[in-house]
């Protein structure tokens, strides 16, 4: 591309040189004209500027230029105002005619002062050939320096431009916190950072991508004032603005309008007001944001934890509600029946009271499930512990016929624990045991240390237990016996996770079944 600069360099430079080649060699036709005509071309460069409308003129001027000087040598000065005539143009059909006009100007002009010969006809006739190479060759240039110049510029919009969203990057979102600091104004700083997008309309293959490229257009759209809004570190953005008013009212807006459903966590910061420097400035405004979502995390948390209780508590009463529905049920059709004996109950007494002390039982089940946390914690040897439950168990498994062993590898580890607690957990899966063995067995107890832990294990050889319920026999209420409440192993497991232990099993049907309880070793006296 022909510069304003080179212009003003190289018309004149060119007419001097016509103009005294013309003079050297006897061929100006009137050597004033051509003075002239030199001059108000030159002048016409230098002051296009100024007066545009010179460059519609100059072809003109050349051109009596060229019939007083009748020097070949002005064909220089043709291809030079071509490319500068046509240099604000892309298109092939815009700048050929153009090319031609002139070249075909410059042709009649040297055909006036040449004989008109098959020589002087074949170069006029190359001299049109060359303009027209000479117009394919400068739009061949002109695109291939617009690619360049398209692929520059793609560099540069990459280099500081979120490529999913089109927002800044991290260092463009620098530059532009530099340049607004340089400019010595007083900014906003607004972070934003998405927790999760949990609720969120997904319409797209990519749920994650079309979230983040609409969370990018609404608050571009919510802050069009912005100096700059970037994307970075994932799903976290920054929004850098004037000191407006009113910012609180706007973000509340954005969070409850554009963004809702998702859980948003956002600090302002204010500069100069919280620092001087930069650095203090966004380590301040970072730590706020961090702020903001652990208080949000905590928040989140609870309401997990209220809806975890809430969710137990239902199951529970719900579970409560089928156990007792059934003998109530059977005692009211009882004392129906009474009614025709003149409501003598004495036929159904021994049933309606089993049935009524199943109810009590359950209900003192549920209460001591409900509220089952040890009160009484102090380190203890858990070897005496399981020698009062073998104490306590010897005499059931005698009379059932089983066998029953202890093992402990160091009877000097201690826990600490509610000593009745462990030993209700404890005589419970030693009795689940007893009742999983419909013939004579065995029952091994075993006590191993493992680091910072303890393992109780209570091994039967009964019929096992089938593997579509090892995942529900904590669960309240879930039960394979006949009579049972299904509340005996939920309640072991809270005692345990109150002794901040666990109770875990494994089962093989027909080899038995291993209980395991965990709890921490107490590491002082």
């Amino acid at each position: 591309m022909l510069s304003y600069t080179m212009k003003m360099v190289i018309f004149p430079i060119g007419c001097l040189l016509v103009m005294v080649s013309s003079t050297v060699l006897g061929q100006a036709s009137h050597p004033t004209l051509m003075i002239v005509t030199g001059i108000l071309l030159i002048i016409s460069i230098w002051a296009e500027r100024r007066y545009p409308f010179l460059t519609w003129i100059q072809w003109l001027i050349l051109g009596a230029f060229h019939y007083f000087s009748q020097l070949n040598w002005c064909n220089l000065l043709y291809y030079m105002l071509i490319i500068s005539m046509i240099q604000d143009k892309q298109r092939m059909v815009q700048t050929l005619p153009i090319s031609l006009l002139l070249m075909l100007q410059y042709t009649i002009i040297r055909l006036s002062y040449v004989p008109i010969e098959p020589y002087s006809l074949l170069v006029s006739l190359f001299d049109l050939l060359t303009a027209v190479v000479v117009i394919l060759l400068y739009h061949t240039l002109m695109n291939s320096e617009s690619e360049q110049r398209k692929l520059r510029e793609k560099n540069r919009f990459l280099t500081l431009h979120d490529p999913l969203t089109g927002l800044l990057n991290y260092e463009g979102y620098m530059q532009v916190l530099h340049k607004t600091l340089e400019e010595e104004r007083s900014f906003l700083l607004i972070l934003l950072n998405v927790n999760n997008f949990s609720g969120y309309k997904k319409e797209s293959d990519d749920p994650w991508c079309a979230v983040i490229k609409g969370i990018g257009q609404k608050i571009t759209n919510q802050f069009p004032e912005s100096y700059g809004i970037s994307r970075y570190a994932g799903d976290r953005f920054a929004v850098v603005l004037p000191q407006i008013p009113y910012i609180e009212e706007r973000i509340s807006s954005l969070l409850s309008n554009q963004l809702q459903g998702l859980q948003v966590s956002y600090s302002i910061s204010r500069y100069p007001r919280l620092s001087q420097t930069l650095q203090q400035f966004m380590t301040i405004a970072e730590d706020q944001l961090i702020e903001q979502q652990r208080s949000q995390w905590i928040k989140n948390e609870e309401e997990v934890f209220r809806s975890e209780r809430l969710r137990a508590v239902g199951e529970l009463a719900a579970g409560m509600a089928h156990e007792i529905r059934n003998p109530l049920t059977a005692i009211r059709g009882f004392l129906q029946l009474s009614r025709g004996q003149s409501f003598n109950i004495a036929p159904w007494y021994e049933v309606i009271m089993s049935e009524v002390t199943r109810v009590t039982d359950l209900t003192g089940e549920f209460l001591q499930f409900s509220k089952p946390q040890a009160h009484h914690m102090k380190p203890e040897k858990l070897a005496h512990c399981l020698e009062r439950v073998m104490s306590l168990t010897e005499s059931d498994a005698a009379s059932r016929g089983h066998r029953i062993t202890l093992h402990v590898r160091d009877e000097s580890v201690c826990v600490n624990m509610d000593r009745d607690k462990i030993v209700q957990v404890l005589i419970n899966l030693i009795r689940n045991a007893f009742e999983a063995m419909s013939d004579p067995g065995e029952v091994h107890i075993d006590m191993i240390q493992e680091g910072d832990n303890v393992l109780i294990s209570i091994a039967d050889t009964g019929s096992g237990i089938p593997e579509r319920s090892l995942t529900a026999i904590f669960n309240p209420f879930f039960t394979t016996k006949e009579e049972g409440t299904g509340l005996g192993l939920a309640l072991c497991q809270k005692i345990a996770q109150d002794h901040n232990g666990s109770i875990t099993v494994s089962s093989e049907m027909g080899e038995g079944s291993t209980f395991t309880l965990c709890l921490p070793v107490e590491s002082g006296e």
